[in-house]
């Protein structure tokens, strides 16, 4: 390996060799030393959150750090690869761009062009038989769908899938059925005080509103980040106007925090 200092500007081969020194037994850092793929994959999850951050707040130049930030988590999952005798960065890009020249023969090949929703069906096939050639022993329609997804988007996926094979309700007029059936169970475990069946109900609620989002298009996961925003919004909003006032926002009675919220929300 190489001892020679680097200089900038870097490209992506100093990337891979300042891992391979930070990984470097004896000279490298012993923090980096001890991660393997369990210990750095929350990190992976995170970096990634924070580039979606990023570009929903639009902000360029925090997103190219970010970038920078996922590209090492690929580049240091690859090392530990690499150091465990698994696989390589080659074998990282050479499966990636083999997978996109694949899934693309209207572009590479001689296949005639797609529009939008013609390519997205082609993507679902060839991701089915690629599924079908790793999980032999898993014929399941949902095989693959990764557990450590979001719950929501999870939900998503689990019915996106489930519906290819037919297993869809025919008109969202069924789906408000379900849910105003599943707010009704919802009551009844709360009559009935019983936490884990009040656990289950909420769940089942939870997918329902999932499969709602996506027979419109929404990804439910956009749709509560939003709303999330929004809520952080006014409800600083609130704090805000509170502190004009001659009282804290927590000092308020919940009548005059409730007020505070209309007033806000009517000036949105």
């Amino acid at each position: 390996m190489s001892t020679q200092p680097l200089t900038s500007p870097y490209g992506f081969e100093d990337l891979l060799e300042i891992m391979k020194r930070l990984r470097t037994p004896e000279t490298g850092c012993e923090w980096d030393l001890e991660q393997s793929f369990a210990t750095i994959a929350p990190y992976t999850i995170e970096e990634a959150y924070e580039v979606a951050d990023a570009i929903q707040r639009g902000d360029m130049k925090e997103l190219s750090e970010e970038l920078g930030d996922l590209l090492l988590q690929v580049v240091f999952h690859a090392q530990i690869a690499r150091d465990e005798g698994h696989f390589t960065i080659a074998d990282v890009t050479q499966a990636i761009s083999d997978k996109m020249i694949r899934l693309h023969p209207h572009v590479f090949g001689e296949a005639q062009q797609r529009s939008a929703d013609a390519q997205t069906r082609a993507w679902e096939d060839i991701k089915a038989a690629e599924r079908a050639e790793k999980t032999e022993k898993d014929e399941s329609a949902l095989a693959g769908i990764a557990l450590a997804l979001p719950s929501l988007m999870r939900a998503e996926k689990l019915q996106k899938r489930a519906a290819r094979t037919g297993f869809d309700w025919d008109d969202p007029k069924s789906i408000f059925n379900k849910l105003d059936e599943e707010i009704a169970e919802v009551k009844e475990a709360i009559d009935e005080a019983d936490p884990a069946h009040i656990e289950e109900e909420i769940g089942d609620l939870l997918f329902v509103v999932a499969n709602l989002a996506r027979r419109y298009r929404i990804d439910p996961e956009v749709a509560l980040r939003k709303s999330n925003e929004k809520f952080e919004r006014r409800f600083r909003a609130m704090e805000a106007n509170a502190e004009n006032g001659s009282a804290g926002f927590a000092e308020l009675s919940l009548e005059q925090q409730e007020a505070l919220w209309q007033t806000v929300k009517a000036e949105e």
